[in-house]
């Protein structure tokens, strides 16, 4: 069930986590306050409490971040991320891989109310399978950046509004990104150090 409250929140967290994005000083610090503000936004809380939401061991938590297209847009490469493996600051997903990939191919927004429901899904997050997504592209001018996400352990976390929510976040994470010359700093960081890359396939949880 959605939240009445959801988007009075939404909108008073877009005025003040978009003034701090847009006070940042560099492109990923401004996405990572973005993504902090979906991070404690977005998603039922209480989800997991339901019946079928987690199976055997499994336990609520959430993820949050932008992948942004590599300049060679061979990868998807982790940025501003909140909740990730300290090792998986840098994951590199191939551009074709998942459900990015397939927003990424599209370029339109997408829900995983129930990732079960969706064979095709892969797991690229060390620690766990996650049961619900949201993902929304960010286009400039037609050229496709990268795109916002979040996703919980719970089946069936995120709903409808929570989509409408992400997207609205996304456009302002594109502004964003794009004033802080974002393209630039991709080309100074599109290959790391601390690169995690992950096979198209996916991997296992730990």
């Amino acid at each position: 069930m959605s939240d009445p409250s959801l988007y009075p929140r939404a909108w008073a967290l877009l005025e003040s986590a978009g003034q701090a994005a847009l006070n940042a000083r560099e492109p990923e610090q401004a996405i990572e306050i973005l993504t902090q503000a979906c991070f404690g936004l977005l998603g039922d809380r209480g989800r997991h409490l339901q019946p079928g939401a987690l199976k055997g061991q499994e336990r609520q938590f959430f993820v949050a971040g932008v992948f942004i297209v590599t300049p060679d847009r061979q990868h998807h490469m982790l940025v501003g991320n909140v909740g990730f493996p300290p090792e998986q600051k840098r994951l590199m997903v191939p551009i074709d891989g998942g459900h990015p990939g397939h927003v990424y191919a599209s370029g339109e927004k997408l829900i995983l109310k129930n990732t079960d429901d969706h064979g095709s899904f892969k797991q690229y997050l060390k620690s766990a399978r996650m049961g619900s997504a949201v993902l929304s592209p960010m286009i400039w001018q037609g050229q496709f950046l990268g795109q916002l996400f979040m996703a919980a352990q719970a089946r069936h976390t995120f709903d409808d509004p929570d989509l409408e929510v992400l997207v609205a976040f996304s456009r302002l994470a594109t502004a964003v990104w794009v004033a802080l010359n974002g393209p630039a700093w991709t080309q100074a960081h599109a290959q790391p150090k601390d690169a995690f890359y992950v096979a198209r396939e996916g991997l296992r949880s730990a």
